[in-house]
Parts: structure tokens; C-alpha cells; sequence
């Protein structure tokens, strides 16, 4: 499959707070594709001051962070630091040991991993749900 023709790897999912930015992410994420989920966000914070996420993994198979460009990720990470209050990450595998890893010690985002069994727990935690029908369950490969 060439790259025009690829399914985006990053699905927004339609939920009940609109200061909750929650995605799936399938499959395998290129640098564009990463390119592309730090854009969202950035529309996200200009809506929001402060924004909670969720992230559900859906059949991982890889991320190409070597491709994504230094500035990207160090931009990335500031401004989590300056807009993200809590993370549930959903689902295999658990990045947040990563994610809290690439951040200031005292960083004030809260991260939780949550198993994909366990994702109602991850809602729970987030005071939302998912709102489109295609959300409330995991998605398919395509």
C-alpha cells in the first residue's frame, strides 16, 4: 500500500467532555502520521487551556519516532507540560514509563495505563465516555 493510500493511523474518538482529547492509534505510526497527532493537539490546547487524553492502542505494530524531527518532540512535550492534566493510556503496549521518562520530574501531567480489558476503568477515571458508536468498541484494522 502506498503512503497515499494508507488509513490514518490516528482516529479521533467523539466523547462526552469537549476538553478531552482522545484517539485511537492503529497499527503503525509513521512519521507523518506523528506530524499530523502533534497538529490535533495543538488545535486542542487553542480550544482549551487545559485538556485531559486518552489514547487507546489498537493493534501496535510500531512507531517511526527516528523520522520525527527533535523540534517536533521537544515542542511536543513542552507544551504537555503547559496543557495536559491527566493521560490514560489504553490498551499494549504501556508507554507511559516513556512518556514520564521524556518529562521534568516534576512534571504535573498524571499518567495512567490502563489494560484494554480494563478500558471502562480508563473512562471512569477521564469523567467521560466515548459518544460515536464506532468508539465504544475497539476498532478494526482496515
Amino acid at each position: 500500500m502506498n503512503f497515499l493510500q494508507s488509513v490514518p493511523a490516528i482516529r479521533r474518538i467523539e466523547t462526552s467532555r469537549d476538553d478531552l482529547f482522545a484517539i485511537d492509534v492503529v497499527g503503525h505510526v509513521s512519521a507523518a502520521d506523528a506530524e499530523n497527532l502533534f497538529g490535533l493537539l495543538e488545535a486542542a490546547y487553542l480550544l482549551h487551556q487545559k485538556i485531559d487524553v486518552a489514547v487507546r492502542i489498537v493493534d501496535h505494530e510500531g512507531v517511526d519516532w527516528a523520522d520525527i524531527s527533535d523540534e517536533t518532540i521537544k515542542k511536543g512535550a513542552i507544551h504537555a507540560l503547559e496543557h495536559v492534566g491527566r493521560c490514560a493510556a489504553i490498551g499494549a503496549p504501556d508507554w507511559t514509563p516513556n512518556a514520564r521518562y521524556a518529562l521534568p520530574a516534576s512534571s504535573p501531567v498524571e499518567f495512567r495505563h490502563f489494560k484494554i480489558e480494563d478500558e471502562a476503568a480508563a473512562w471512569e477515571w477521564l469523567g467521560a465516555r466515548p459518544t460515536s458508536e464506532e468508539a465504544t468498541a475497539a476498532p478494526e484494522r482496515g
